[in-house]
């Protein structure tokens, strides 16, 4: 993204300093930018203010690991709407600006001031702020070639490097990780993976889909170490080699860290909102001062799948549920409470292996395995007390389209007949 063809102020005009701007949504994100567009939609009047820490217009982040880092797409791709769309709807876009006080009244106003100094007054406040990298400390971790994969800057360094560089050395085996590591392979780097646990996506699939990417991604040539921990990042100013407890050293020019992230709960501490792994909203995606929108990455929320068990929570790392639950958040601020309840979608562009997952999983008590070896084809469907509750599918997008219809209508899929792979799973719900 060429940052001097983006200038620090986009969209609408601001009102005239010191007035109350309607309102103002921190964080130029997915969730931010889909609850400016639902509300809108929703025929909302007062000004939309969109600020956000970075210096480019709002973009889409899941390509930054795959197309976007392989030059398979350009920047300008990225970009949710044109300026012009901001100026026809009255929204006003700040970028380069980080929040640092947020003075609040109690009926939801205030005036939030950003680092430059400059005051943004609002009637209403929405938080779309995300959550950053969990960060990798270590000796050595500061050395140059140490990068994260977050955002477009970041994007932008790990370009940068790439074409220098021989040997990379992933460090974390989640979903981003294995995104950058299948693609900087397929730029002809060597890849290894250092993941800290004893298998790979731990928090987001079983242990039969951990299983399976393990054994693909080591078919395709990727070097995978599971238990591992790394004691050291070696180099003179710049990354040389990786080092691990084992006191195996692996060459490196990039060491790429993916090892989670933490939600940016910063701002909502400051207005004494409740927090908890996250900020503690509402169905309707209200905090608990009863005012801020907090929408995305960001927000503790009540499990919004149908026939969850009450008071069970959750926070959501996916761009369906960033845009789901702004629309919800919209319609709060409209007056129109509107519960979230939906079925969690996620994916993963892996190689040639596309990952989609139905539900959620936790709480399963029994899967049902189905794999086409010929055709690349593989699903776990999971199951609570005989209900089916989720599904992980690659390249089965039938099955996955199958148990998420079954998840909306409240149905399920019988486990015995699932198992039979010459079966379609449509044909099953009942």
């Amino acid at each position: 993204m060429n940052t001097a063809t983006l200038p620090s102020t986009g969209g609408a005009p601001a009102p005239a300093a010191g007035t109350a701007t309607g309102l103002l949504i921190i964080g130029a994100s997915q969730s931010g930018v889909q609850l400016a567009i639902s509300l809108r939609a929703l025929g909302y009047t007062g000004h939309i203010t969109l600020l956000g820490d970075e210096d480019h217009r709002p973009y889409q982040r899941p390509a930054l690991s795959k197309e976007f880092l392989q030059d398979k797409v350009g920047s300008e791709s990225l970009i949710f709407r044109s300026n012009d769309y901001w100026i026809e709807h009255n929204v006003t876009l700040v970028k380069g600006e980080r929040i640092e006080d947020i003075a609040s009244n109690p009926d939801g106003s205030g005036v939030a001031t950003g680092r430059s100094g400059a005051r943004y007054p609002y009637t209403r406040l929405a938080l779309t702020v995300g959550a950053r990298p969990r960060v990798f400390e270590v000796p050595g971790s500061e050395l140059d070639g140490v990068v994260y994969l977050r955002n477009a800057d970041d994007a932008l360094k790990l370009k940068e490097l790439a074409p220098a560089a021989t040997d990379v050395v992933v460090i974390g085996g989640g979903f981003i990780g294995l995104e950058a590591a299948s693609s900087l392979q397929a730029m002809g780097k060597k890849v290894t993976v250092i993941e800290y646990g004893p298998r790979l996506v731990g928090r987001a699939v079983g242990e039969d889909t951990s299983a399976y990417f393990l054994e693909q991604h080591r078919a395709r040539g990727l070097d995978i170490h599971l238990n591992a921990r790394v004691s050291r990042i070696a180099g003179d100013g710049a990354v040389s080699s990786v080092h691990l407890e084992s006191g195996e050293a692996i060459d490196a020019q990039i060491v790429l860290v993916g090892i989670g992230v933490i939600p940016n709960t910063q701002l909502g501490e400051q207005l004494g909102l409740e927090v908890d792994n996250g900020i503690v909203v509402d169905e309707a995606a209200i905090a608990s001062d009863g005012h801020t929108l907090v929408v995305g990455d960001v927000a503790n929320m009540p499990n919004p799948v149908p026939g969850a068990p009450k008071g069970e929570r959750i926070r959501l790392e996916s761009v369906n549920n960033a845009v789901e639950h702004a629309k919800v958040a919209a319609y709060a601020l409209m007056g129109q409470r509107e519960a979230y309840a939906g079925i969690p979608w996620f994916w993963s562009n892996q190689a040639d292996m596309k990952l989609q997952i139905a539900g959620l999983s936790m709480g399963f008590d029994s899967t049902v395995k189905r794999e086409v070896p010929e055709k690349g084809k593989f699903t776990v469907l999971y199951y609570r007390g005989g209900q089916v509750i989720a599904a992980d599918c690659v390249n089965a997008p039938l099955d996955f389209m199958a148990v998420k219809s079954a998840l909306a209508a409240g149905k399920n899929i019988d486990p015995a007949a699932a198992a039979n792979t010459d079966t379609m799973l449509k044909t099953l719900i009942s």
